[in-house]
C-alpha cells in the first residue's frame, strides 16, 4: 500500500482509455479464474467482493457483521456482476461493471486532489501509476 494524490479525472482517464483499462481488468479477470474455463464463479470472486470493504468503519478495520448478513451483501455485489443472470461472469460482465466501478469512483472523487491509501495491484494504482507516466514524459 502506499498513500497517493489523485482526483477523479486520473481514474476517468484510466477508464476512457479502452485499451489500457481492458487490458488491466482482463488480466485481474485471469487472475480471478482459478479453474481457467473463461467465467468467474461466486466462489472465485469471494475475495474479490471482501476486498472491497463495503463493511469497512474504519481505515482497514471492517465494521462487526453477521455471516448471512455478509452473505447476503456479497451475493448481491455478486448479482451486479452477473447481468445475465447465469451464475457466472463471463468477461464482458466483468469488463463492464469494473467500468461502473471505477466511473463511481471517479465521480465520487470529483476534481480536488484528495490523499489516499492506493492498493498495490489495484485497478486505481495503475491508474495512478499511468497519470505519473505522462506526466514524466511531459517534463
Amino acid at each position: 500500500m502506499s498513500v497517493e494524490i489523485l482526483d477523479g479525472r486520473t481514474v476517468q482517464s484510466f477508464v476512457e482509455d479502452e485499451r489500457a483499462f481492458n487490458s488491466c481488468v482482463d488480466a485481474r479477470f485471469a487472475a480471478l479464474d482459478a479453474d481457467r474455463d473463461g467465467r468467474l464463479s461466486y466462489a472465485e470472486m469471494a475475495c474479490e467482493l471482501a476486498a472491497l470493504r463495503v463493511r469497512e468503519a474504519h481505515f482497514g478495520a471492517d465494521a462487526p457483521a453477521a455471516a448471512a448478513e455478509l452473505a447476503e451483501l456479497y451475493g448481491a455485489l455478486f448479482a451486479r456482476f452477473d447481468r445475465d443472470g447465469d451464475g457466472a461472469v463471463g468477461p464482458d460482465e466483468f469488463r463492464a461493471e469494473m467500468r461502473e466501478v471505477m466511473l463511481a469512483v471517479a465521480s465520487g472523487l470529483g476534481a480536488l486532489p484528495v490523499q489516499m491509501v492506493v492498493e498495490e495491484g489495484s485497478l486505481l494504482r495503475t491508474a495512478v501509476d499511468r497519470e505519473l507516466a505522462a506526466a514524466a514524459m511531459a517534463a
